[in-house]
């Protein structure tokens, strides 16, 4: 934490900076940051998990607090309205007194209801940022998410202070232990349930803790891209193993992937394979590379996979462009990475929003924008073997171009992706996610 304690105070600098040309821009006297309120579920009296707005987790590490409020204006010292209710059902929140504490003027709030009670008398002036714009109306706010100053804040947020690297970091470093704790795991024989359970010990976090939906498929399982059934029945044969999981430190978010096979075979020279390509690809990265054409580089090196290992015939060419390598590679190569997995401003150009769309052939890419310093995203390519994708190619002329008894023999072992997690710097790539000991 004494790292993160001395990197701190120069991360909210950089937000206060952003904040004071923004609102200089747009003419506001500032924002007002919400946390955000839980979700009752229907005809119930329990809430939903609750989700803290990333625009107030940007500025600390305060992700479990509904209520509570940050009002920035890039000049003045921050100042958190912190609630802290009188509640004898419930936990109530300590006061805070971690390391971040020093650089905001904390306000505690008793009631969530009085809050206006704590905010700037002239509201009007400044804008809401959060979910909530009922209570936003409520309040007085007539400027409620501006889109000038979202899509100006979404596209800083790709370029992360060294705080947020750190963070991310130890978020990789969470991640490990449990991707390492998981395969030990798999190869015990263990069943979907009890490597996932297995996962959530090894990272001390909870399922709700997780910044998503871990996904943990064996076998044929391996081929549904977001398969979170977590069969608790151990399969008759052991084949294949892909987990897809992160973990969450200080609101920063992990998301790495590994495939295993169980025995050596084909299926484990062809997973050796898409690692390598992943390499190739990461060792590509650089200022000032489009994301676009990194991804467009995996189809091509993705299709000589394809020829070498039997799975398909033709040209690299011909297979791209006949789609035969999206049927086997069906999502994009990655996405940013920060406050939230499928972080924001991918898809930007500029601060005024200027959005950059995915080619028309390749319309699940999450990222488009032009690589540059500080900028954390994924790196995932894969190969699946999915029945109702290649049911089309079946049906047409490019029958001839896939060698389906090959197909038929990776069918029982789903799928495969390798996702590591990487920090474009001048002059090199940081692997975070091999950097802090999964290589395998």
């Amino acid at each position: 934490m004494e790292n993160l304690a001395a990197l701190y105070p120069a991360h909210v600098a950089e937000l206060n900076r952003r904040v004071a040309e923004v609102c200089a821009r747009e003419n506001i006297a500032g924002l007002v940051i919400h946390s955000g309120q839980p979700h009752r579920q229907f005809l119930d009296d329990m809430d939903y998990p609750f989700k803290v707005n990333p625009h107030f987790k940007a500025w600390l590490p305060v992700i479990d607090n509904p209520h509570c409020w940050l009002l920035v204006n890039g000049a003045d010292k921050p100042q958190l309205i912190f609630y802290r209710p009188e509640d004898f059902w419930h936990k109530v929140a300590d006061v805070p007194t971690e390391f971040w504490t020093e650089q905001v003027e904390i306000k505690l709030l008793t009631k969530a209801d009085k809050v206006a009670d704590l905010l700037p008398s002239d509201v009007s002036q400044w804008a809401y940022i959060g979910e909530h714009i009922d209570v936003a109306e409520v309040l007085g706010f007539k400027s409620r998410n501006p889109e000038a100053v979202m899509s100006y804040l979404h596209f800083h947020r790709a370029s992360k202070t060294q705080y947020e690297l750190e963070c991310l970091r130890m978020a990789n470093q969470i991640a490990v232990k449990g991707h390492l704790a998981a395969k030990s795991a798999f190869y015990a024989g263990a069943n979907e349930f009890e490597i996932q359970q297995q996962y959530l010990s090894a990272t001390d976090q909870s399922e709700n803790q997780m910044p998503y939906g871990n996904i943990v498929a064996l076998n044929e399982n391996a081929a549904i891209l977001h398969y979170t059934a977590l069969a608790h029945q151990a399969p008759s044969e052991r084949h294949s193993f892909l987990i897809d999981a992160g973990a969450s430190f200080h609101g920063y978010a992990a998301d790495i992937t590994r495939t295993y096979a169980f025995e050596k075979n084909l299926f484990g020279e062809l997973i050796t394979a898409i690692d390598v390509l992943q390499r190739e690809i990461i060792a590509m990265m650089r200022p000032g590379v489009k994301y676009v054409d990194l991804h467009l580089a995996t189809h091509h090196k993705l299709a000589q996979v394809l020829i070498d290992f039997n799975l398909a015939t033709g040209s690299t060419t011909d297979l791209i462009e006949s789609g035969v390598t999206s049927v086997f590679f069906p999502h994009g190569l990655g996405h940013m990475l920060g406050l939230q997995v499928h972080d924001m401003g991918g898809f930007l150009h500029d601060e005024r929003g200027t959005h950059i769309a995915p080619p028309d052939a390749h319309p699940f890419l999450r990222c488009t924008r032009t690589l540059d310093v500080n900028q954390v995203l994924t790196i995932e390519p894969g190969l699946y073997i999915i029945d109702s994708l290649l049911a089309p190619l079946k049906a047409d002329h490019r029958k001839q171009m896939v060698l389906w008894d090959t197909v038929d023999k990776l069918r029982p072992f789903g799928g495969i992706r390798i996702e590591d997690n990487v920090i474009v710097h001048h002059d090199s790539v940081e692997n975070m996610t091999r950097d802090l000991g999964l290589n395998d």
